[in-house]
């Protein structure tokens, strides 16, 4: 896997655009002049978490027993769900929202290092552990792009409405899709190959 791959699957998986009408629901009420500290905050949250399970995601898998074709399969199968998520969205459900600022919780966890942030951090991590400057540059990256996808919110919305953000929510579904299919048959390969 190259940067620009693990870049993009990471932005995939935190899935910003996806997470816009959540989170413009979780600020509705904080003062506007609030958003920018709060979104930038929360990123911060977001990525320290994401961080430790890319530095310690190795010491929990072997602490498990878990190989690292079961994890690329399991991660495959994984990101292909969340990609017909994507794809076929079931409706929100009324969760309650705590009152006043959101603080780590649902912004940070698990809007953005959602269970399937953490699953594939932990995945790239496992398949190459030397390269960990290049998948912390990535997730650094992944990080970035979302919050200005996230700090954008308000003008993407109100400019390409909901229809808009479903339709590109859609399409990223599809190139996930691809990536999860990709590293399912990578992991099947490896226990189909002839010893």
């Amino acid at each position: 896997m190259t940067f620009l791959s693990v870049y993009v699957l990471f932005v995939l998986v935190m899935d910003g655009l996806g997470d816009m009408p959540l989170v413009l629901s979780a600020l509705r009420k904080v003062p506007r002049h609030r958003w920018w500290h709060v979104i930038v905050r929360e990123m911060l949250f977001a990525f320290v978490v994401l961080c430790a399970f890319l530095f310690s995601g190795h010491a929990i898998l072997s602490a498990l027993q878990v190989s690292s074709r079961s994890l690329s399969i399991a991660g495959g199968v994984i990101l292909f769900v969340i990609a017909l998520r994507m794809i076929f969205p079931s409706s929100q459900s009324g969760e309650e929202l705590p009152e006043g600022e959101p603080f780590l919780v649902p912004v940070a966890i698990p809007y953005v290092a959602g269970p399937s942030a953490i699953a594939t951090v932990m995945l790239v991590m496992s398949r190459d552990p030397v390269r960990w400057p290049l998948w912390l540059g990535a997730l650094a990256a992944a990080t970035a792009t979302t919050c200005v996808v996230l700090l954008a919110a308000p003008l993407v919305h109100r400019g390409i409405g909901d229809r808009g953000v479903v339709a590109i929510e859609r399409l990223m579904g599809l190139l996930l899709t691809a990536i999860a299919t990709e590293m399912l048959l990578e992991g099947l390969e490896t226990v189909l190959r002839p010893i």
